[in-house]
């Protein structure tokens, strides 16, 4: 058993340990570490220290800022004022114990904060003289940090020179950031330029993971025309030293003082006077964090009364006065064992990654896709990396990239299968129209069990408890092979597998059973006819009236619909064209599924001649439900917003997105309240949402 180390050798080894990250973070732009994983090391250091005085170090990284870099094209600057760093709270606990600690040290004096998002990009300072910018530098260890003017003034969003009125000496400190969709159309290109490398028996480059690192890279390049061509962007939010300027009282008043001069300044910071209104601030923040066109990863936190930040004054390293609020992580690194490849319902074979168990994004992660063949060689990401894995909100798990300061010596890129991973060994194959390998046998069994999957779920025929276990078990034990075969089963053929019990094989058969009455929408949805989804499958049903006359619809009958055209016609012609798919309408026919289930239902007519888009969640319907609700009162349901759409209805957690374009269209925007008066008078109310 080992043994635990004495806290002295501990301390040493989280000093050594931290001083190297803060190198590779700060100085080369290349983590080997999450920010969680990097946090969690400062905490016991800090912990340890406290508790053990003896070793208390100035030079200790728990006291100083960053790291300078230890090798370098830039020159160095001083900072006429420190770049400080901030400390930390990790949940609302910690931050309320600071809002505690703020009171206390004021005397109760009523305290004011100012709450900004806390900009997951590179600290900078930009110094003008007489107007005109002179440098710009990086925080480094918080007193020394580089020489990146050049590089800064490609920065579109900066200004070059202040108006008249401006100091003779100011000093700009903010975030300098890449955008996502800056982001994603470098990594787009990077990925594109690397198929072309594998292709050439090149090099590969690497590809940037986040728009931090991606951000950083680029402002730290040695020639700044490519820098230009990276789109970075400026949030400024704080004043550096000043000569000659005007004197400030407050800190919102020189955010004021920044936007005036023609700086980029971050619309939601935002002045409350309570800790309960700076925690609403960031619980709202971190649930909309996805809605910014940009990366946050918290919320800064600062006192706003300057002469009470001067009676807070600081601690060894940071501010009294100020702090920052870290978020649940959304990317963490771990290890990529193998990766694999799944075949879906339509012969498309994905490439996954089966992970170390991670908690990342709220929940623990295994698996993650990735993609497709082109994207594994484009990311090189390989068996035995330790990659680094994102979840962002409720998005699928997704492996972004490989850690390469940690990649095994032996390693070797992987390659992707040629034949299917089913029992059939089916050749894989892939055509040079689509990016997507495919299994073309129509007899491989992973196909059908996820045409079965398909089928049965919610979005289908929505039969419960036939989920994905559930279907793979029955399939290992040769109780189904086709969709047809589901009502086949019996209570026996159930009962005599491991899966179900006695009381759940019989409400499995009941389910079955119930679900050949379901409407012909869903039958014609949990077909898996391209193009044909949800809201096609409705106008469709609602038009024909039965399976058969819409499988047997002309081009122009199809094109007689609002919305339905050339390629739904043609998606079906296709669908149609093999035999298999043919064979399951007729033994789903057999089995007694209705095909003709069209519900009337009639509430009346007050949404007749409207278009109706719902976002987000409504305290009285469930998503579903609130589509039939518009259709059973005259109006029809969009699923999107466009020129058509007559109004749209915002719920809780309304996609920011859509209300905006709606709002840009000059669509009427109302909430949930308004809606359930809309439903009964048919009236939208004057003056929009609430």
């Amino acid at each position: 058993m080992a043994r635990t180390p004495s806290p002295r050798k501990r301390i040493e080894e989280l000093r050594t340990l931290i001083r190297t990250h803060n190198e590779l973070y700060y100085g080369q732009d290349s983590p080997e570490v999450s920010d969680a994983e990097y946090d969690a090391l400062i905490r016991e250091l800090q912990d340890l220290e406290t508790k053990h005085p003896e070793f208390s170090d100035a030079e200790s990284p728990s006291e100083v800022v960053g790291a300078a870099a230890a090798v370098t094209t830039f020159d160095p600057v001083v900072h006429a004022v420190p770049m400080t760093s901030l400390d930390n709270a990790m949940d609302e606990d910690e931050l309320r114990a600071w809002g505690d600690r703020i009171v206390k040290g004021l005397g109760d004096q009523p305290v004011r904060y100012v709450c900004e998002l806390k900009i997951d990009g590179l600290a900078i300072s930009i110094r003008y003289e007489n107007g005109v910018m002179v440098q710009a530098a990086t925080r480094g260890d918080g007193k020394v940090g580089e020489d990146v003017t050049a590089n800064v003034a490609t920065i579109s969003s900066l200004p070059k020179k202040l108006g008249k009125g401006s100091p003779s000496v100011i000093e700009v400190r903010g975030e300098i950031y890449m955008s996502t969709v800056a982001f994603e159309k470098l990594k787009a290109e990077r990925e594109a330029e690397n198929l072309q490398r594998l292709a050439n028996n090149r090099a590969l480059l690497a590809v940037p993971v986040n728009p931090r690192n991606a951000g950083a890279g680029s402002l730290r390049q040695k020639d700044p025309t490519i820098t230009a061509q990276r789109d970075l962007s400026l949030w400024s939010y704080q004043l550096g030293e000043v000569v000659d300027g005007p004197e400030f009282v407050s800190h919102h008043a020189t955010i004021e003082f920044l936007g005036g001069l023609g700086f980029p300044v971050n619309p939601e910071i935002t002045v409350v006077d309570s800790i309960d209104a700076v925690v609403a601030f960031c619980r709202q923040w971190q649930e909309r964090r996805h809605e910014l066109g940009y990366e946050i990863d918290g919320a800064v936190v600062k006192v706003d009364d300057l002469s009470q930040r001067e009676q807070l004054g600081f601690t060894s390293r940071a501010p009294r006065w100020a702090i920052a609020f870290k978020f649940p992580p959304e990317e963490k690194h771990t290890i990529l064992k193998d990766i694999k490849v799944s075949v879906g319902r339509t012969g498309r074979v994905t490439p996954f990654a089966d992970l170390e168990r991670v908690f990342v994004g709220g929940s623990y992660v295994e698996k993650a896709t990735l993609h497709n063949r082109d994207q594994v060689a484009a990311k090189d990401v390989r068996p035995g990396d330790t990659v680094v894995v994102r979840k962002a909100g409720d998005v699928i798990p997704e492996v972004v990239g490989p850690v390469l300061g940690k990649r095994p010596k032996n390693s070797q890129p992987w390659v992707f299968p040629t034949t299917c991973p089913c029992p059939l060994k089916s050749e894989l194959t892939k055509s040079e129209e689509e990016a997507d390998t495919r299994c073309v046998d129509s007899e491989c069994p992973h196909q059908s069990q996820q045409k079965i999957i398909y089928f049965a779920a919610r979005g289908g025929m929505d039969i419960e408890g036939l989920g994905d276990t559930t279907v793979i078990a029955l399939a290992d034990a040769g109780k189904v092979r086709t969709v047809a075969d589901l009502y086949k089963l019996t209570f026996d053929d159930l009962a005599s597998t491991d899966v179900f019990s006695a009381t759940s094989a019989a409400k499995l058969i009941f389910e079955l059973d119930k679900s050949r009455s379901q409407t012909l929408a869903r039958v014609l949805s949990s077909l898996g006819i391209k193009h044909v989804g949800p809201v096609v499958a409705d106008q469709l049903a609602e038009q024909f009236g039965h399976l058969d006359s819409i499988l047997g619809a002309s081009e122009e009958q199809m094109h007689a619909i609002d919305g339905v055209g050339d390629a739904v016609f043609a998606s079906i012609q296709r669908w149609l064209a093999v035999p298999s798919n043919v064979d399951m309408v007729e033994s789903l026919r057999a089995a007694g599924v209705a095909f003709d289930n069209v519900p009337k239902v009639s509430l009346g007519s007050t949404l007749e001649g409207h278009t109706i888009l719902v976002t987000g969640k409504l305290a009285k319907y469930q998503r579903d439900e609130v589509k039939e609700v518009i259709k059973a009162h005259g109006g029809k349901a969009a699923s999107g917003v466009s020129s058509n759409t007559t109004v749209l209805v915002a719920g809780e957690k309304a996609a920011a997105p859509k209300v905006k374009k709606a709002q840009d269209l000059g669509i009427p925007v109302i909430d949930g309240e308004q809606f359930d008066l809309f439903l009964l008078t048919g009236e939208l109310p004057s003056g929009g949402a609430k």
